[in-house]
């Protein structure tokens, strides 16, 4: 199929893309297009406008800030998959990059291309939650930091207004005690997971503590079980398995018993990933 007609406007600053969102409620933002270009192939969007930023400078760095990762909304997947800074300081994003699509994908798609389109069964997004990261975004009241457990709200839900713009991705540097999990099960590499887990937590001696388990796949946010958390840090990998706390429904990947039993196993590879890094 083709899209639906629609006019197209660059924008060249921030600004600009804030006030044409404004005067076009039905405006679309583009950036890398991977998950909105086929939206609009199908119709299943048909916006009046499309604003490209792709033109607006300084949105793209990745950099150390103030005991922070920072990631501009245009930095393209593969360009954190080669960052040194990402694989120092952010290991859990490097981690899960190379399970993003495939590199045709990741040479065009972007970071906040991701957390904005709030896919629930995305790795960026669960990663962000996983991480206690947090969103830069900019409208016409000016800039404003969201936190991850307070920007997913619904399916393709965030916290964004009408005419915000997310401008970047803040997450806590990796510390020499950080211990970081990821894992997902698709039919294929490259496809939308059926269920995937990010964790972070950090090493207390011989067990952990402040873990995160950020499921994927199987609600229409990423969600944490904050049960298994519990357990999880008491060292009781059986009780955390049991006491996952999903409700997730049937859908052309698997029904809800299978995503429940899969959610199972990769807690306990990722429990296993965790203690591995233990000193």
């Amino acid at each position: 199929m083709k899209p639906a007609p629609f006019a197209y406007r660059k924008a060249r600053s921030l600004d600009e893309a804030i006030a044409l969102l404004g005067e076009n409620p039905d405006a679309r933002l583009l950036a890398g297009g991977q998950s909105l270009i086929a939206t609009l192939n199908m119709r299943l969007s048909a916006p009046g406008l499309l604003i490209d930023i792709n033109g607006i400078g300084g949105l793209d760095g990745i950099g150390l800030k103030g005991g922070a990762v920072e990631i501009g909304a245009l930095a393209r997947h593969c360009a954190a998959e080669r960052s040194d800074t990402v694989s120092k300081h952010a290991p859990l994003i490097a981690r899960a990059m190379p399970f993003i699509g495939h590199a045709a994908i990741r040479n065009r798609g972007t970071l906040g291309g991701s957390i904005a389109f709030a896919d629930p069964a995305a790795e960026l997004p669960a990663c962000l939650l996983a991480l206690d990261g947090e969103v830069d975004a900019q409208g016409p009241s000016g800039k404003r930091t969201i936190k991850a457990g307070d920007y997913f709200q619904g399916l393709y839900e965030t916290a964004l207004g009408p005419q915000e713009i997310l401008t970047a991705i803040r997450l806590p540097a990796a510390a020499a005690d950080t211990r970081i999990g990821f894992a997902e099960l698709a039919r294929r590499h490259g496809d939308y997971a059926i269920v995937g887990l990010a964790a972070s937590a950090r090493g207390d001696g011989k067990g952990l503590k402040d873990v995160r388990l950020a499921y994927f796949g199987v609600a229409n946010t990423p969600l944490r079980v904050t049960k298994s958390e519990a357990a999880l840090t008491r060292g009781d990998i059986d009780g955390a398995v049991a006491a996952l706390d999903l409700d997730p429904h049937d859908d052309i990947q698997a029904t809800a018993k299978v995503k429940k039993h899969l959610a199972g196993v990769l807690l306990r590879r990722v429990a296993a990933q965790l203690m591995e890094q233990r000193p």
